[in-house]
């Protein structure tokens, strides 16, 4: 789907003109004659990229921008200043307002296009990533925009691949009062040095010597430990088909040289800034990703995760003729716990009793809290009679220690019942063979409890 770009100005020939270039390319566009409309369409997520006009009358360009990016519904939104202001200190300001770069009419239509182009591939990549996480704020995770808007780009850490000492000293000097820099000289060893540095940027010279630094830059992209790394790349000032061509291939933003101090400061913290914001959107994903597998209360995994993976390891138990065993725990008179002591004590009692299964099985083995106070235990490459073992010895370390309850005030002696069930091979299935579990552990508890009992079958 082509993006849709929202083109602000207040003068309708330079909107025509944009609106010409961008529709020439396939782009869909929509457009706003001042700031306030320009906010109240984004607010209502009816665009993908933003270009601004600085000079409007009822609020310009850089209060746009600062609006835009100060709100959590459209901080997300990449917004390029399209402006006749030409000074590096124009720029800065842009670029502290929150712009994601600065051109500088007349724009050229490849360097136009190309930016666009870029951008708005970066969007899709975090429109998906906001999209998913979007579960995370109704379960309790705090939202990643809100983050965002107070994050500074400061305090980063910053490879920079450059071979020319006059040019790498003065990048470095500028950048090591807000981040932590390292240099590599040698363009070969920069994958490397990258791959293995949790970076959050890399600088990049395509006036390297005797080494391609598109090449460099096309290389990080290709690696699955750099693919998010963001590259700024510096370039000559005849080298536009060179950075339209990074652009192309992943480069996120580019500096001309002579480089500014204050916008390279600039850039650096926007690319910073947008790393940062997209890590955060992956932690939230992977964070609502474990707690829809996880039991809240004790942290195994939980029945819907069991079942499924389960399944999964009996298929390969059978095509690989290996052996399979389930162990069904369920703790004896647990009802009288929470009865008794309450339920922030029986809250105590299944958090220990995890943490002491969990200390008692393999890393490959798979325990799951079934629901109340019966857990499950899948054990792949295991036959019944090893599995009886680990059973019986996990009885008596439940058995042997009390459990501690309300802060360690008090303590309750804790037993529980297994039954244990092994898979049976093709034709058997897993909800037969948890069955098969469930009655054993129903015989252990009708003849006593506090035992192991094995399926018969």
């Amino acid at each position: 789907m082509s993006a849709r770009i929202l083109v602000v100005d207040d003068i309708p020939a330079n909107v025509k003109l944009l609106e010409a270039r961008l529709s020439a390319e396939y782009f869909d566009v929509a457009t706003a004659y001042n700031g306030t409309e320009a906010l109240a369409m984004c607010e209502r997520a009816e665009c993908d990229i933003v270009l601004l006009d600085v000079m409007m009358p009822d609020m310009d360009g850089f209060e746009v921008c600062r609006r835009l990016k100060s709100n959590p519904a459209t901080h997300h939104i990449p917004v390029v200043i399209v402006t006749a202001l030409d000074q590096p200190s124009d720029r800065v300001r842009g670029l502290e307002a929150g712009a994601d770069d600065f051109l500088t009419k007349p724009v050229s239509d490849v360097a136009l296009i190309s930016r666009v182009r870029s951008l708005s591939r970066l969007k899709m990549v975090t429109d998906e990533l906001r999209m998913r996480a979007l579960t995370t704020r109704e379960i309790g995770i705090q939202s990643a925009e809100r983050d965002a808007i107070n994050e500074t780009g400061r305090n980063g850490r910053i490879l920079i691949v450059d071979d020319r000492k006059s040019s790498y000293e003065r990048i470095a000097q500028t950048l090591a009062a807000e981040h932590t820099i390292d240099i590599e000289t040698n363009p070969s060893d920069a994958m490397f040095h990258a791959a293995e540095g949790d970076y959050d940027l890399m600088i990049v010279s395509l006036g390297l010597q005797d080494f391609d630094g598109l090449r460099l830059c096309s290389q990080v992209r290709s690696l699955e430990r750099t693919r998010g790394l963001p590259i700024l790349a510096i370039a000559e000032p005849d080298n536009n088909q060179r950075l339209v061509r990074g652009l192309e291939i992943g480069v996120n933003d580019y500096l001309i040289r002579p480089v500014d101090k204050n916008e390279l400061l600039a850039r650096v913290r926007t690319q910073i800034k947008k790393k940062r914001y997209t890590e955060r959107l992956r932690d939230n994903v992977q964070a609502s990703i474990e707690m829809a597998i996880t039991d809240g209360l004790t942290g195994l995994h939980n029945r819907r995760y069991m079942e499924t993976h389960l399944g999964a390891l009996a298929e390969q138990a059978a095509s690989r003729a290996k052996p399979l065993s389930v162990l069904v725990l369920d703790i004896d008179f647990f009802k009288s716990v929470n009865d008794t002591h309450g339920h922030d004590a029986g809250d105590d009692v299944l958090r220990e009793f995890a943490l002491r299964v969990r200390k008692s099985i393999r890393n490959i083995d798979l325990a799951c809290r079934y629901g109340g106070e019966e857990f499950v235990v899948v054990m792949p490459e295991t036959d019944m009679a090893v599995a009886a073992m680990v059973a019986e010895r996990l009885r008596r370390k439940v058995a042997s220690e009390p459990f501690s309850i309300q802060g360690g005030a008090g303590q309750l002696t804790v037993t529980l019942s297994i039954g244990i069930a092994a898979f049976g091979g093709p034709g058997d299935d897993v909800a037969a063979m948890l069955k098969r579990a469930d009655q054993a552990l129903y015989r252990a508890k009708r003849d006593g409890r506090n035992r192991v009992v094995a399926d018969a079958a």
